[in-house]
């Protein structure tokens, strides 16, 4: 009995060894394919695209293309992205409709299990686009009013409400670092955040109005009256559905500065990967920021 577990030793090394290998390779998955699409926007498009793309590829789990629309006033019907190719489309994009043919395959593409980020300003667009609506669940400006949708925050105990008051969508008081509370620590992208983190200078959107569907909250922010907020804990960081397609919707990121954040980063990054595949991989840093302090990005 001996001699046969001494001659098997190698064998059962070589199964271990062999077995060891393809769990390695399993976890070497392919990278996933993102489009960031822009072209118009009332903020600076042409220096954060290219931070949104740089920070998608540093995170290991990314391809990056972008699809630059025609300028505003220009002919749109040739601007036809092939969102399908993508496993998420991040948009970076403000301003006019896209061709009916775009509107439709894009709405294709997420309602059939695609993924899809909105960031910032991008949620000011299309206010006429009632699939679009849905997708982002609330959005600003754009003559958006109680026609669209309730405005939606967190009451001081943490539950959702609902106003239906007469007035426009969207507002903001002057730029300013301000703290995130995490509202859902359980969801994956969330998971193993702290309850407050510091974010640096950005605009703390309030007053959002939409349909609100399925709207799923993950992170708000106090929009104090001091800095010209409503006085109320607005969402900040959401995610919803569409079909079988999965939105990740941040508000933040107004400007490089803003971008320039590991708490903007690290939820970017994990929030386009929920939305790509459900499920999240990429890790927090270990200088994720603090309740107290902000922590800006290389």
């Amino acid at each position: 009995m001996k001699q046969l577990a001494l001659h098997g030793l190698p064998i059962v090394m070589a199964f271990i060894l062999m077995a060891f290998t393809q769990s390695s390779a399993g976890e070497d998955q392919p990278k996933l394919k993102a489009l960031i699409v822009d072209g118009q926007n009332n903020h600076d498009w042409k220096k954060t695209t290219p931070l949104l793309k740089k920070v998608l590829e540093s995170s290991g789990r990314f391809t990056v293309d972008v699809a630059t629309s025609p300028s505003a006033g220009k002919d749109m019907s040739g601007f036809r992205p092939k969102f399908s190719a993508y496993n998420v489309v991040v948009s970076n994009y403000n301003g006019e409709r896209w061709s009916k043919e775009s509107e439709h395959d894009f709405e294709m593409y997420l309602s059939g299990g695609g993924g899809f980020v909105s960031v910032h300003a991008a949620n000011n667009s299309f206010p006429d686009w009632p699939a679009f609506n849905r997708m982002i669940g609330l959005g600003g400006w754009g003559g958006r009013s109680e026609k669209s949708g309730p405005r939606v925050f967190l009451n001081e105990q943490g539950a959702i409400e609902r106003d239906d008051s007469p007035g426009p969508a969207g507002h903001h008081g002057p730029q300013h670092e301000f703290q995130l509370r995490t509202r859902d620590a359980e969801h994956p992208i969330m998971r193993g955040l702290p309850p407050l983190w510091k974010h640096t200078k950005d605009e703390l959107y309030d007053s959002l109005r939409g349909p609100a569907e399925g709207l799923h909250v993950l992170a708000t922010a106090y929009a104090d009256p001091a800095h010209g907020g409503s006085g109320r804990h607005e969402p900040m960081l959401m995610t919803l559905e569409y079909g079988r397609g999965r939105i990740f919707h941040t508000v933040l990121g107004h400007a490089d500065y803003s971008i320039h954040c590991v708490g903007f980063v690290t939820t970017f990054q994990r929030g386009a990967e929920w939305a790509a595949t459900g499920k999240v991989k990429i890790p927090i840093p270990k200088d994720f920021p603090s309740a107290e302090h902000a922590s800006p990005s290389n």
